[in-house]
């Protein structure tokens, strides 16, 4: 078959031209930006993992200081704290989790402070068959108790939308909710600590809950999600230079 001559071919209308060009550059922008973003998150993963290293071995501070700093908007994450109170141990909540590849919960106990406000303290987990107090009644500590760990903010919302609404009615909280908890569990919100404090890892001479259950070993993929974005955006400018090189020399782009 004779070769049909270049003039003679067909050409890519000029709307279609300035539509493809178009998508081009919509596509290659919104690739650098995810990969931006990536690196973005990377900086502020990082910079979040050196303060939560750099907190952990800080001195513990009082529940005032850490309040004053809260009241500022100060960032309280992982700060250590000492409180000393009773707890209420008839208002627990518990918190769905997993922990060394155990299915249970995390129990959070509201401490009672001299003043009479409530402070949530996640005393630690749980197995699944010892949700109930009456499972692990060692555990469930009377009298003044001086309670040494971390300060961790209270969420604002649910953080994700594939995350389960918390079931009041069974006592299991699938993201902490603090005005739930303490609602549930008839604390008025006047007489709340704003914040919970995770227990630290004094061993508890009664059995459970198990201390120390921070978790510290957060993921941190940014960088490599950070490389999978910019690649894309330079293998579409590669295909897209391939496809204009091979029109301009006479040949339709396949």
């Amino acid at each position: 078959m004779a070769e049909v001559p270049a003039n003679h071919r067909p050409r890519i209308g000029r709307g279609k031209v300035v539509l493809t060009t178009l998508a081009f550059f919509v596509a290659l922008a919104i690739l650098l930006s995810l990969g931006t973003w990536q690196v973005q998150r990377l900086h502020w993963k990082e910079q979040l993992l050196a303060d939560m290293s750099e907190r952990r071995i800080a001195p513990p501070a009082g529940l005032a200081e850490i309040e004053a700093m809260a009241a500022k908007g100060a960032d309280i994450e992982y700060r250590p704290v000492t409180v000393s109170g009773v707890f209420a141990n008839n208002r627990e909540r518990h918190f769905f989790a997993t922990w060394r590849g155990q299915t249970g919960y995390h129990v959070y106990t509201p401490l009672r402070l001299a003043d009479g406000r409530f402070l949530f303290v996640n005393r630690g987990f749980v197995p699944f068959e010892a949700k109930e107090p009456e499972m692990r009644k060692q555990g469930q500590l009377t009298g003044e108790q001086t309670v040494t760990g971390l300060a961790r903010a209270r969420l604002a919302e649910k953080p994700s939308s594939i995350v389960p609404d918390n079931d009041l009615s069974k006592n299991i909280f699938y993201w902490k909710d603090l005005d739930a908890m303490a609602s549930s569990t008839g604390i008025p919100a006047e007489k709340l600590v704003p914040f919970f404090v995770d227990a630290g890892d004094a061993p508890n001479p009664k059995g459970l809950p198990i201390g120390a259950v921070t978790q510290f070993d957060l993921p941190n993929n940014h960088l490599q999600y950070a490389v999978t974005w910019y690649g894309l955006a330079a293998a579409l400018v590669g295909v897209a230079l391939y496809a204009l090189f091979r029109r301009k020399g006479g040949r339709p782009a396949p």
